[in-house]
């Protein structure tokens, strides 16, 4: 969206009626407990908004649907938790957390200029001009956004139809990793892009000169912009990247099998470890190594490129135990820790296969390997074979 300086200030007015009244709704849902009544629902909200309006000035100035949306929003939001989907509701923050939704009949107001150009009504703030990234779809809503780094987004909440299965019959197995973003088992080595060397150093020096700047300067805020501008490019390359590789995967093959991995653990900050020996001390734990590993993961889009194919390829995702597949030879079925040489290189000690580590892994993941409860892998045999009665140890 390209609003201008005077529909820029509404918008960022509007963002921030939407913030108070959701974080107002989290405030009362937080102060439940066992010996008082239930806090208040979504209906008793409204009922509090409408008089919260007739008494502040400043918030009748704003549009009742934002506000509304805002405790629908947050209505959904414990919804999601207690079904297990979604963590607990957060506060919401200013610069962090700058967005609105517009609902009804509001979100039909649209009128396409031309080839690349359309404009929206905004309640409250007028006709805003957005460029068409894609034909705008038959929405009943729509949500403003404003990221770090300054960007207006407008986008229109429509469910696309997943991509059909080729009908072939492939499989493929898909091995993600640091150095390798997503290895295949057909041997092609995908790599999301990245910030260049150039791009890498000059972060790190605004980075140093943020740290230099005084807290609430004009110079501190010039230098927060620059680096969200940085990390805008470097997130707008990977979701790209993520967008064309789930596309690609979802239309060649029939059966996408991945690592069952849990991101959200992986890049955790390691516990700290108090030293038994010196009261309020603590061990080294690594977390400086620790987190330098969390950013090569979630730089390489691990759970995005996952989330997007299950988006994409409904039903047509499996997801296999990653233990033990980059140990495991694709060619024999040995397992060893040292069959893998190397980050790079895959040796079996047994038959002397040799390959890519990340392709031998994307080959074990597409055959659907996992370890048995005796931490062993399943030898193949011929599907021809007989029966054999398992003997006990």
């Amino acid at each position: 969206m390209y609003p201008t300086p005077v529909q820029q200030a509404a918008l960022l007015e509007q963002c921030r009626q939407a913030r108070y009244v959701w974080n107002l709704a989290l405030e009362q849902w937080s102060m439940w407990r066992r010996d008082r009544g239930p806090t208040p629902g979504y209906v008793q909200q409204c009922r509090q908004l409408t008089e919260a309006r007739t008494a502040f000035g400043w918030l009748r100035a704003g549009s009742q649907t934002v506000q509304q949306q805002a405790l629908r929003d947050f209505d959904q939001a414990v919804k999601n938790l207690h079904a297990g989907t979604h963590r607990r509701p957060t506060w919401r923050k200013t610069g962090l957390h700058e967005g609105l939704r517009i609902v009804g009949s509001q979100a039909t107001r649209l009128v396409k200029l031309n080839r690349k150009w359309a404009r929206v009504l905004v309640p409250k703030v007028g006709w805003v001009r957005f460029r068409l990234s894609r034909p705008v779809p038959d929405a009943k809503s729509y949500r403003v956004t404003r990221d770090r780094a300054g960007r207006w987004h407008v986008a229109f909440a429509v469910v696309p139809p997943p991509i059909p299965a080729p009908g072939a019959g492939e499989v493929v197995g898909v091995d993600r990793g640091v150095t390798v973003s997503a290895a295949l088992s057909t041997g092609e080595l995908l790599t999301c892009p990245a910030l260049s060397d150039r791009e890498q150093a000059r972060l790190k020096h605004l980075q140093r000169r943020l740290a230099r700047c005084r807290p609430g300067s004009n110079r501190r805020r010039r230098a927060k912009t620059a680096i969200a501008t940085l990390l805008a490019r470097a997130g707008d390359r990977r979701k790209d990247w993520v967008e064309k590789t789930s596309t690609d995967l979802a239309r060649r093959f029939d059966v996408i099998r991945v690592e069952d991995l849990r991101v959200a653990q992986m890049t955790r900050r390691p516990k700290p470890r108090p030293d038994p020996e010196r009261l309020g001390r603590y061990l080294p734990n690594r977390r400086r190594a620790k987190a330098g590993l969390n950013r090569g993961i979630l730089a390489n889009g691990w759970g995005l490129l996952v989330q997007r194919l299950e988006h994409k390829a409904a039903g047509r995702v499996e997801k296999v135990s990653a233990a033990y597949t980059s140990q495991t030879c694709s060619a024999c079925g040995h397992r060893e820790s040292g069959n893998r040489e190397n980050q790079a290189i895959f040796r079996c000690v047994a038959c002397g296969h040799r390959a890519n580590a990340d392709v031998n892994a994307a080959v074990n993941i597409a055959a659907g390997r996992a370890v048995s409860a005796r931490r062993e892998t399943p030898v193949r045999v011929s599907s021809k074979r007989e029966p054999q009665h398992a003997t006990s140890a």
